[in-house]
C-alpha cells in the first residue's frame, strides 16, 4: 500500500516493509491515554512528517492530500514528548548495527569541530574630537 487511493505517492513515503516495523510501536503510543481510539491513518501522519523532513517545508505548507497540519503536528509533539520517536530511532539504530555485526550500542564516539575563520571588523565608528 504505497499511498491511499486517490493520492500519488511522494518519494518520502514509507514502504510497506518500513511501515510494518513502525506500525506496532506507533499504534501503541497513539492509543495511550484517555478518550476514544485514534481514527487517523498513522501511516499518513508519518508520511507527512517524512515529507516535511525531506522537503524542509513549513508546517502550513503540508500538502492538502496528507492529513491536516494540526493532526500531524499533534502526533509529532505527542511522540516527541512521550519518547516514542527517540525509542524508535534507538531501536532502528540497534537493529542496523546488529545487522552489520556490530555491538548494539557504540563503544566510542568522535566529535568533530570546524574552525570558522573570520576577518576582524576594523571599521572605526563615531567621531573622536580629541584626536
Amino acid at each position: 500500500m504505497p499511498a491511499p487511493e486517490g493520492r500519488r505517492a511522494y518519494p518520502s513515503d514509507l514502504t510497506d516493509a518500513q511501515w510494518a516495523v513502525l506500525e506496532p510501536r506507533l499504534r501503541e503510543s497513539a492509543a495511550d491515554g484517555p478518550g476514544r481510539p485514534p481514527t487517523v491513518d498513522l501511516r499518513e501522519v508519518v508520511n507527512a512528517l517524512l515529507y516535511i523532513k525531506q522537503t524542509g517545508c513549513p508546517w502550513r505548507y503540508v500538502p492538502h492530500d496528507l492529513p491536516p497540519r494540526s493532526t500531524v503536528h499533534y502526533y509529532f509533539e505527542k511522540w516527541t514528548a512521550d519518547g516514542t520517536l527517540e525509542t524508535l530511532l534507538r531501536t532502528l539504530r540497534e537493529q542496523l548495527r546488529q545487522r552489520a555485526r556490530h555491538e548494539r550500542q557504540p563503544t566510542a564516539g568522535i566529535i568533530d569541530s570546524q574552525t570558522v575563520k573570520t576577518a576582524e571588523a576594523t571599521l572605526e565608528v563615531g567621531w573622536d574630537g580629541g584626536k
